[in-house]
């Protein structure tokens, strides 16, 4: 494998789409054969205090362009954030204070660096020149961009068709999010799926202004905790960066298996087929741990691991009264566990009880009815069937 290979397959990790893979291993050869590092942007709004666990999907891919030796532009946008990105909203944005916006990218500031390395990241905010931005020079890039194409975008022509209103200024976002690439003459910008018209009217304005168009990475937009909807603290289903460590591990204990997978890949560098491989508790538990960790170190991190095995699994589980059983090794799938352990009376009402999820293992709700347990080493397995019903099982040796 190639240098030029082992980047691309590092950088390709968790992407929706990368326009264009060609461009990208392009620049990255020639910017191997010149020692000269990509400059990689992505830019955020500080509309905020609390930066979350789904805006460290950029974050984390940035990481990997550092760790590679390129260089890093954190863009904090508290010029942007003045106007409010419209993407995805039916109505116009209430515009922040310049107030709100200073001291929310304070916060941003102290968040990042829990990821990336501070000493090789440039931190930038775009009211640095866009403050300084004639109005000859806004005419000059306003020129560049149609009505037509704005309305290209899905929820301007929504809005346009619904009779909602949409304000100038609403249109200047993605034209100064594009001239920030401009600025900066960035080579590569990440952004989310939702920002994907953004990111490409930056590579229209740089081959406006006689530069080589970025590429554009798109990174996938993080479920939160509920499975369904993105992460946003306006759903109540975000995991914030700052939150308590007992808070956060037990937040990501609660998302589902499924989520979890997903998480491993977006979020962390472990490989994730690894991480399928061990008992779905162990590895939410792995998960939650290495995240804690790394925003509020590993002592917060065993320390949250613990007092959430203490909650969940002894005091919310009665451990002296629950009946005991000992299965065969061939009686290892949910459904025979169920009913050996006495807390269904037959295999048809074990899964039926299984299918609503009202099956718990070890904490964990379990719906696969043919789910199988390892049996060796003695480990125990606490059935949690209903709201009543408990039993521990183990197989013999």
């Amino acid at each position: 494998m190639t240098e030029v290979e082992r980047q691309l397959e590092l950088l390709a990790r968790g992407t929706v789409e990368i326009i264009s893979p060609r461009e990208l291993e392009e620049k990255l050869a020639v910017g191997l054969k010149e020692r000269r590092p990509l400059r990689v942007k992505a830019g955020f709004d500080p509309t905020t205090p609390d930066l979350h666990l789904g805006h460290t999907v950029l974050i984390h891919k940035l990481k990997h362009f550092q760790d590679l030796g390129h260089e890093v532009i954190f863009l904090i946008g508290d010029f942007t954030g003045m106007i409010g990105d419209p993407t995805g909203v039916s109505e116009t944005r209430k515009a922040l204070t310049k107030d709100e916006v200073r001291n929310n990218a304070k916060t941003y500031e102290r968040q990042i660096f829990k990821i990336l390395d501070p000493t090789r990241t440039t931190l930038e905010f775009n009211s640095r020149w866009m403050n300084t931005l004639t109005a000859e020079q806004l005419v000059h890039l306003t020129a560049h961009y149609s009505v037509a194409r704005m309305l290209e975008r899905d929820d301007f022509h929504r809005r346009f068709q619904d009779q909602k209103p949409i304000s100038i200024h609403e249109f200047l976002y993605p034209l100064v999010q594009g001239y920030d690439s401009v600025v900066l003459e960035a080579d590569v910008e990440l952004g989310g799926t939702d920002q994907k018209f953004n990111l490409l009217v930056g590579r229209d304005l740089q081959r406006a202004y006689e530069q080589p168009p970025q590429v554009v990475i798109t990174m996938p937009l993080l479920e939160g905790t509920d499975g369904v909807r993105k992460m946003s603290k306006s759903f109540g289903n975000y995991i914030a960066l700052e939150d308590p460590p007992g808070e956060m591990f037990g937040k990501i204990m609660s998302i589902s298996d499924s989520l979890m997978r997903r998480y491993y890949e977006l979020l962390t560098d472990t490989d994730v087929a690894a991480a399928s491989r061990l008992h779905p508790m162990d590895a939410k538990l792995q998960l939650a741990q290495e995240i804690v960790a790394r925003y509020h170190g590993t002592t917060a991190a065993e320390q949250g691991r613990a007092e959430f095995q203490h909650r969940f699994r002894e005091r919310e589980f009665p451990t002296d009264t629950a009946e005991r059983k000992l299965l065969p090794k061939d009686a290892n799938s949910l459904v025979a566990m169920v009913v050996g352990s006495g807390l269904a009376p037959s295999k048809t009402e074990a899964r039926r009880l299984i299918a609503q999820g009202g099956v718990e293992v070890n904490g964990e709700k379990v719906t696969d009815s043919d789910r199988a347990f390892p049996t060796e080493g003695g480990q125990e397995y606490r059935l949690k069937v209903g709201k009543k019903r408990f039993g521990i099982v183990r197989f013999a040796e």
